[in-house]
C-alpha cells in the first residue's frame, strides 16, 4: 500500500507541506485520516475519493478540500498522480480552515502552478510564505454535490448492490433481483429502503452515476457512458444527472467558472 503522510506539518515550512504519490490503475488507499486538512489534486489522471457513502471524481480541474480527521479513501481508476497539500490547522487563515465538510475547489492554472512551486525544496523560507499566502487567497468553493451510494447493511439487499454495482448496465428489474435473492419484490423494496434511504430505482440510478463519472472525467464521449452503464440514449443519462446532481455533466467535472 502506498505511503500516507501523517504527523504534523514539520516546523519553519509555513502551512502548507505538498506530498506526491503516483498511483496504478485501480490502486486506492486504505481508509484513513489526517491531523492536517488537505486538499487533494489530480495532477495527471483522475481520482476518486470516498468519505462514507459520498463519492467524488476529481480531473485535474477540480480538487477536494478534506477538513482533519475525516477518513476518507482515495484512488484511481486509471493511472494517476496525486498531489496532496497538507495545511496545518492552526497556522491556516481563515475561512478556509472553517470548511468543515469535504469541499470540492476549482483548480486554475494559477494554483496548479503553485502547488508546483511549493513543491520545490529549495525556497527560501520567505518564499514559501508568500506562495501559501496566495495558494489560501485562490482556493474557491465550487457549488457541487457528491454523488452519494449508501451501502446496504442486509446482505440480500448487498448482494442485489453488488451486482449493479459489478455491472451497472443490467437491465433487470427490483422483481428479478429479488428472485435472484430469493425474496419477494415488496421484501426487497422495503429492506432497500430500510438500508439506504433510497428506493431501488433511485439507488440504482445513484450508481450508475457514480460509475459513470470516472470515464466522463477522462474525456469519454457522453453517448458511449451513457449505454455503458445502462441507459438507452444520452438524454435520458443526462436527465438522471441533471435530476441528482443538479447540473450538467460538463459543469460538474469543469474548472472554475469565470470571474
Amino acid at each position: 500500500m502506498t505511503a500516507v503522510l501523517h504527523g504534523p506539518v514539520p516546523p519553519g515550512v509555513g502551512a502548507i507541506v505538498v506530498g506526491t504519490f503516483p498511483l496504478a490503475t485501480g490502486q486506492w488507499f486504505v481508509p484513513h485520516s489526517h491531523p492536517q486538512h488537505q486538499l487533494a489534486w489530480a495532477r495527471r489522471g483522475v481520482l476518486g475519493v470516498v468519505v462514507g457513502d459520498a463519492y467524488w471524481v476529481l480531473p485535474p480541474t477540480r480538487a477536494l478540500w478534506l477538513p482533519a480527521g475525516v477518513v476518507h479513501r482515495t484512488g484511481a481508476t486509471r493511472d494517476a498522480v496525486l498531489c496532496s497539500l497538507y495545511f496545518e490547522p492552526e497556522r491556516t487563515a481563515l475561512p478556509v480552515r472553517d470548511w468543515a465538510e469535504p469541499t470540492p475547489v476549482g483548480v486554475d492554472g494559477l494554483l496548479a502552478r503553485l502547488v508546483e512551486y511549493l513543491g520545490r525544496e529549495d525556497l527560501t523560507e520567505a518564499a514559501r510564505l508568500r506562495a501559501e499566502g496566495v495558494v489560501l487567497d485562490v482556493l474557491r468553493p465550487l457549488p457541487s454535490t457528491p454523488v452519494m451510494v449508501p451501502r446496504p447493511v442486509d446482505e440480500r439487499v448487498r448482494a442485489v448492490a453488488d451486482a449493479l454495482l459489478a455491472d451497472p448496465s443490467d437491465p433487470r428489474g427490483l422483481e428479478a433481483h429479488a428472485r435472484a435473492v430469493g425474496v419477494s419484490r415488496r421484501t426487497l423494496s422495503r429492506l432497500f429502503v430500510r438500508d439506504t434511504g433510497m428506493s431501488f430505482d433511485r439507488w440504482r440510478t445513484h450508481a450508475r452515476l457514480r460509475a459513470a463519472l470516472g470515464p466522463l472525467a477522462e474525456g469519454q464521449p457522453v453517448s458511449r457512458v451513457a449505454h455503458a452503464v445502462g441507459y438507452a440514449t444520452a438524454s435520458s443519462f443526462l436527465a438522471a444527472f441533471r435530476r441528482v446532481v443538479g447540473t450538467s455533466p460538463g459543469r460538474y467535472l469543469g474548472g472554475p467558472p469565470p470571474e
